[in-house]
């Protein structure tokens, strides 16, 4: 698959490097069709009558399995000679999900639909918890420590434009054929493009980059207590993922509720929920290029502000307006500023990330995560049924805004490097 010419390889890879590269983007494209469900599992859902709890319960299912998972499956990682095939793996176990979704709609109706829907996913949440370990670790060994804004921009592009095409496409399927059907031809079509991701994900070529523990295998909680003073050693790491764990426990606030947002309080068609979608992941292209350009001219830490600030206006700017068009704006908007959250919290986080433990540091940094994301959906949902779904928004840019503060101020105390690695 030849590059867009915006986005042409990085000079000075080599031959085993560039085929790394462009199997990454490949897969990217297969990715990039499966996430275009994504947005609207949650609104079939909701269409189906499901209450604002078991909605909530889509986030909080991956992050409930993933703290209590994420520490051993980090260990077992870390003790293979070869991760790729276990990521290619994960992603191929995801993306089925879909697939299962949709078939399932066709045995079963109504509430007995949902229950069964959220059973698929509670599955699901096993592989979502390896790919969230092991996606970091592959991309940092694809990319190596000068090529990860490059890396990242050209596959996030790529998925960006793949999904943005996409979700225009379902919004007029499901607007144009009748519930449930409309739904199930969408799942299970877009579960295609993990066969995609899986063919070129596993042609990924890595060194083994692990390090494997000799001897006896300690206990659980021998292992625990050597993470811990491992973890003690590393300050920079510490204090990223304590503020990066403020942050993201308000957007897992808002997973859940927008999506309640436009179909109770705005009552938006699925037209206009794909177009909202599609807003922000074509945007967020432009982004890319944005932020990856001004890091090799400012450094990384501008761009953690101005995003981290830019994100958390975003709900608090949704709860002002039920204008769907003004919201389909704001959300172009926040794609410029996701795009730099993920180039930012990626980089950022392998940074301090002491490659030897890749897999047991990436794991921790998950596991504290998917902590703030347990409790986060279900509290937002309802906080949104008691009080509004509006008020929800707000406290969600509120807890948002708080990280950013405290990215801003510093605290606690980390010293980022002046200029981004793209530039080494």
């Amino acid at each position: 698959m030849r590059l867009p010419r915006f986005l042409p390889e990085p000079v000075g890879l080599t031959e085993t490097q560039g085929k790394n590269f462009r199997n990454v983007q490949v897969d990217s494209v297969g990715v990039g069709l499966a996430n275009a469900a994504s947005p609207f599992l949650p609104v079939f859902l909701t269409r189906l009558g499901a209450s604002s709890f078991e909605v909530g319960l889509l986030t909080a299912m991956p992050a409930l399995t993933g703290l209590l998972l994420a520490i051993p499956i980090g260990q077992f990682l870390q003790n293979q000679r070869k991760i790729v095939p276990w990521f290619s793996v994960a992603r191929l176990g995801v993306v089925a999900a879909y697939a299962a979704t949709g078939l399932l709609a066709f045995l079963m109706r109504d509430r007995p639909l949902v229950l069964g829907i959220l059973a698929i996913w509670a599955l699901a949440t096993i592989p979502q918890t390896m790919l969230s370990i092991s996606f970091s670790v592959v991309m940092n060994a694809v990319a190596g420590p000068n090529h990860r804004f490059d890396l990242m921009t050209r596959r996030w592009s790529l998925m960006g434009f793949t999904t943005a095409i996409t979700v225009f496409v379902i919004g007029q399927i499901l607007d144009r054929l009748n519930f449930p059907i409309n739904y199930q031809i969408v799942f299970i079509s877009m579960s295609v493009g993990g066969l995609i991701s899986f063919y070129y994900s596993s042609r990924i070529h890595l060194d083994d980059i692990q390090t494997h523990r000799k001897g006896k295998r300690l206990r659980f909680k021998a292992q625990f207590k050597e993470y811990m003073q491992l973890v003690s050693k590393e300050q920079p790491f510490q204090a990223f993922v304590i503020k990066r764990f403020v942050f993201l426990t308000g957007q897992a606030m808002l997973i859940p509720i927008l999506p309640l947002y436009l179909v109770r309080v705005v009552e938006a068609s699925d037209s206009w929920i794909a177009a909202i979608s599609m807003s922000q992941t074509a945007i967020v292209i432009i982004g890319y290029l944005i932020w990856v350009r001004s890091s090799r001219r400012n450094g990384t830490r501008p761009i953690l502000i101005w995003n981290t600030l830019g994100s958390a206006l975003f709900p608090m700017a949704v709860a002002l307006t039920r204008d769907v068009g003004m919201i389909t704006v704001l959300a172009g908007i926040n794609g410029i500023f996701q795009a730099g959250l993920n180039l930012v919290f990626f980089d950022e986080l392998m940074r301090t990330v002491p490659a030897e433990y890749s897999s047991t540091f990436v794991a921790l940094a998950q596991g504290l995560q998917f902590f703030s994301s347990v409790l986060s959906p279900l509290v937002a949902t309802a906080i949104g049924d008691a009080f509004g779904f509006w008020v929800a928004l707000v406290i969600s840019g509120g807890v948002q805004f708080a990280g950013f503060v405290m990215f801003a101020l510093n605290w606690p105390a980390v010293k980022l490097p002046i200029k981004a690695s793209p530039s080494t």
